[in-house]
């Protein structure tokens, strides 16, 4: 499945560190080659149409869209402040 990287994403991915970095470009690699991939831990987030998470880390949660066969990757960081912003 094709993966869209939104400027919100991006600017967000910029402020992780290395190693967050890598942990992310893993999730998203794992993300587009199977969605249900078990270490990702995908789940629709509650309140929010069509709006899912995933867990590169820990620590660290992905939010993204399903439209139309893309993955539109929204946001990336902290647990907290990511799903109050997803």
């Amino acid at each position: 499945m094709e993966v869209f990287l939104t400027e919100q994403f991006e600017q967000a991915y910029e402020k992780l560190t290395d190693a967050e970095r890598r942990s992310v470009r893993k999730a998203l690699s794992l993300l587009g080659e199977d969605l249900r991939y078990p270490g990702l831990h995908v789940k629709k987030i509650e309140g929010r149409q069509n709006v899912w998470e995933a867990r590169p880390s820990k620590r660290l949660r992905m939010t993204f869209e399903l439209k139309e066969g893309i993955i539109v990757v929204r946001n990336v960081g902290e647990h907290d402040k990511v799903l109050k912003k997803p």
